[in-house]
């Protein structure tokens, strides 16, 4: 499965000077690592966005927003956000800043 590159030179502009953030391409998509941890990433022209489980079901219910389902079974702590969702750049930073406050508060690999 290919991935959406310009959603992906967005996502990395965001990064763009942040420590300790490394891309890898996986499910298929590209995945952005922060400290060791998957924050964010593509998966087709979805943003795939790391929440905190306690929040998972209320993000569930924005708009755009659905479980990330890979395998036949929804991942608990992940979700997808369509390409409507993150079309504006204030969208988009929100998403991936939402993924670095989950994976901050775990400690680095």
């Amino acid at each position: 499965m290919a991935f959406d590159e310009e959603l992906g030179d967005r996502v990395r502009a965001l990064f763009a000077g942040a420590p300790d953030v490394a891309e890898r391409r996986m499910f298929g998509g590209l995945a952005f690592m922060v400290a060791g941890h998957m924050a964010c990433g593509i998966i087709g022209d979805d943003l795939l966005v790391r929440v905190r489980r306690e929040d998972h079901d209320a993000v569930l219910a924005l708009p755009g927003v659905r479980p990330m389902d890979l395998t036949g079974r929804s991942m608990r702590g992940f979700v997808l956000v369509d390409a409507e969702g993150v079309a504006e750049d204030g969208d988009l930073a929100t998403w991936v800043d939402r993924a670095v406050d989950v994976v901050g508060d775990l400690p680095p690999r």
